[in-house]
């Protein structure tokens, strides 16, 4: 269980350094006016998200799902698992709204101005503040 653990958060870890940085560049390609710096932030976007991000989702429910079916009568009856699962969720719609925004970033149809990213982008970071303390404080 242990393994499982570590590779866990370790999925996690990389998903979210993904999370933060992703947006990050959405700032900087909003900024951008010239079509090489455009095109350059089209190519990290989709590095990140489909080499990085979007592996390190699945690994991290994946390994999440592992960890609970290794001990369910423990971990299904906990009120904070439940609350945690409900905040991984609203990470995982963060994260496909982050591939839409990339999407109309790449095809020049961006609504959005970097100032709209720089908020996007601190998010994220209620989500994980919230989901480390109920896995690690266990607070109901």
């Amino acid at each position: 269980m242990s393994w499982i653990l570590a590779f866990h958060l370790i999925s996690v870890i990389c998903w979210f350094a993904g999370i933060f940085y992703l947006p990050r560049l959405f700032v900087y390609h909003a900024m951008s006016e010239d079509q090489i710096s455009k095109d350059r932030f089209v190519i990290m976007e989709r590095k990140l998200y489909r080499g990085i991000m979007t592996p390190s989702a699945i690994a991290t429910v994946f390994f999440g799902a592992w960890l609970i079916a290794t001990a369910p009568d423990y971990y299904l009856p906990q009120g904070w698992l439940h609350a945690k699962l409900f905040l991984v969720a609203l990470v995982v719609v963060y994260h496909i709204v982050c591939g839409q925004h990339m999407k109309r970033l790449k095809e020049d149809r961006n609504t959005h101005g970097h100032v709209y990213f720089r908020v996007f982008n601190e998010v994220p970071v209620f989500a994980l503040i919230a989901i480390v303390i109920l896995a690690v404080v266990k607070p109901f």
